[in-house]
């Protein structure tokens, strides 16, 4: 008789990260079903949804609207919808299966901490932030904890910024390699009365370069899912970050070094709102400051295979030379 294979359902398997895992997945002899606007299932679907969770071995939530644009009141709409309605769509599945999934883990963000340069933050003593970044993160992680599910172990998976090829990575070396690979400076801006009741206003902090940059390689997210797969004891948000966070001088300093540059011009903050609205984007990407630190993975005894940012750049930079050549 034929075992039949374990099945994983994705929700956002063409993101960057997503499209790792399920490679990760399937080479772990997973068979991989995935949601999204194509695919095993589309949302709206909710049968055929509950169809592929009923009896999955683990349900992985990658969906929503990358934030890397303009926060108008289109924009935010769809970046809070795609998360919230998404997850509220998966739980609903999973509460309604009739064997529901023993473990779901759901993308979180690390931005739902404060702006910190005071000192790190993590699971059991981070201080959640205010403005719209972080209304979405409670949004989602509310919708995720908020269904009743008790035979399903759910862990919000709060990732910093993920390093990778073909990840965010990439318009950093290209600024490194066009000579403006400089520290982003903070600085005075005039807000709006509509960035202000929005809460997309960034304030200016005076970080001269020095806000916190946490991070992390692609690879250890897929190590986390694994890891945390295998531990059960592992419940609730996990931070998923390097135990090693940088700050914006350093990061663009290491990235310069990594692509041959010496020299970088500094990026003002003026110089940023002006790119941010040509390039379509928000100045806080790169300028609040993300302090996270993983303790509870620690804790558990994950054990980072990139947890030193010079290490992980050069070789994410040689996996690109690699693939280009």
């Amino acid at each position: 008789m034929v075992e039949q294979q374990p099945r994983v359902v994705i929700a956002g398997a063409s993101g960057f990260v997503g499209r790792h895992l399920r490679q990760a997945l399937v080479d772990d002899g997973y068979e991989v079903v995935t949601v999204g606007r194509t695919g095993d299932a589309v949302w709206g679907n909710t049968l055929r949804i509950r169809a592929l969770v009923d009896g999955a071995a683990v349900v992985v939530n990658m969906a929503g609207k990358s934030v890397d644009c303009r926060y108008g009141r289109r924009n935010r709409a769809e970046i809070l919808r795609s998360r919230v309605d998404t997850t509220l769509e998966l739980a609903e599945a999973i509460r309604t299966a009739e064997h529901p999934p023993p473990l779901w883990l759901n993308a979180s963000t690390a931005t739902i901490y404060r702006h910190a340069d005071d000192r790190p933050q993590d699971e059991a003593t981070g201080e959640l932030g205010e403005g719209f970044s972080v209304s979405v993160a409670r949004a989602w992680e509310a919708a995720f904890f908020g269904a009743d599910l008790p035979r399903t172990r759910r862990v919000a998976l709060r990732m910093a910024i993920v390093f990778g090829d073909g990840s965010a990575l990439v318009p950093l070396l290209r600024l490194a390699q066009a000579g403006l690979g400089g520290p982003q400076l903070d600085g005075p801006w005039f807000p709006t009365p509509g960035r202000l009741r929005a809460g997309t206003y960034h304030h200016d902090r005076h970080t001269h370069g020095r806000q916190r940059f946490s991070w992390v390689h692609v690879d250890d997210v897929v190590g986390v899912v694994r890891f945390v797969r295998d531990h059960e004891e592992v419940t609730g948000p996990v931070n998923v970050s390097s135990p090693e966070p940088s700050d914006n001088r350093t990061v663009m300093a290491t990235i310069r070094e990594s692509v041959g540059r010496r020299f970088g011009l500094p990026t003002w903050r003026w110089m940023l709102e002006l790119g941010a609205f040509a390039i379509r984007t928000e100045s806080e990407l790169v300028l609040k400051s993300r302090w996270v630190v993983p303790t509870r993975l620690l804790e558990a005894g994950y054990a980072f295979r990139h947890p030193d940012l010079r290490g992980a750049l050069a070789g994410i930079i040689a996996e690109r030379r690699e693939h280009r050549g």
